[in-house]
């Protein structure tokens, strides 16, 4: 049953995305996920940050936040080339935009819309295959242990065998911190909950959404939850697939 994971739970040599689909596919994951891009301008040494707010597949465009330090406007506004790089729970997708931008609105607030990228560099780096959620989704989760003095309740936004991505409302910067291990991670799947101590590796606030995402390492999983992820990253794979596949062109 899990021939399909543990072949892909090697790390893969990077590889260019050429197609509508995959390229589509693989930007709404950057845009739903919230990853920060990094934008550096052609021989120019300053590097911006940004976010995809929005795939725009009809039109064949996309659409980029504001750019922080707010000086690199000017040179999007100059039409100068810049390059593209973001990081999704170990995988670099990176691309080149040589196109002038177009200053536009999306939902009220300002934006930028630049032409879809016709390549983006796909590295998965990380050993093991880690699955995206859907919004629609939702998986509850508790994060709890001698360090917290109350649970902490969030949503799960990615798992794979090794660990996972949470989110949390608000800010939690002052009780959370990379390092920390905490005695029970309570993760309602949707075949039965299970709990395991975990080591948080990374955590982030972002104030713009009001939300701490936390990536998360499994410690001293028991077998039978092991095999319980396993399963579900599985299934969460599969879904995936089959809903690329039955993408238009």
């Amino acid at each position: 049953m899990f021939s399909t994971f543990n072949e892909e739970s090697q790390a893969q040599p990077p590889k260019v995305l050429v197609t509508l689909v995959e390229i589509v596919s693989t930007l709404r994951q950057l845009q739903q996920s919230h990853s920060p891009l990094v934008i550096q301008f052609n021989n120019r040494n300053q590097r911006y940050r940004s976010y995809l707010v929005e795939v725009d597949r009809e039109r064949c465009r996309i659409a980029l936040d504001e750019i922080i330090p707010t000086d690199g406007e000017r040179f999007l506004r100059q039409g100068e080339g810049f390059k593209v790089e973001a990081y999704r729970d170990g995988v670099r997708v990176a691309w080149s935009c040589e196109h002038e931008v177009q200053l536009g609105e999306l939902e009220g607030a300002p934006c930028y819309w630049t032409p879809l990228p016709q390549e983006v560099l796909y590295h998965q780096r990380r050993g093991a295959y880690r699955a995206q959620l859907k919004h629609s989704d939702q998986v509850k989760v508790v994060l709890n242990g001698d360090k917290l003095r109350e649970p902490l309740h969030g949503h799960l936004l990615d798992i794979s065998a090794t660990g996972c991505k949470l989110r949390f409302a608000g800010n939690l910067c002052h009780l959370l911190s990379n390092g920390q291990v905490h005695e029970r991670l309570t993760t309602h799947l949707p075949f039965g909950s299970l709990s395991c101590a975990v080591e948080l590796r990374h955590v982030v606030y972002e104030e713009k959404l009001d939300i701490t995402f936390v990536g998360i390492r499994f410690n001293q999983m028991s077998g039978l939850d092991q095999r319980q992820v396993e399963r579900f990253v599985y299934q969460l794979q599969r879904e995936a697939r089959r809903v690329e596949s039955d993408l238009p062109l």
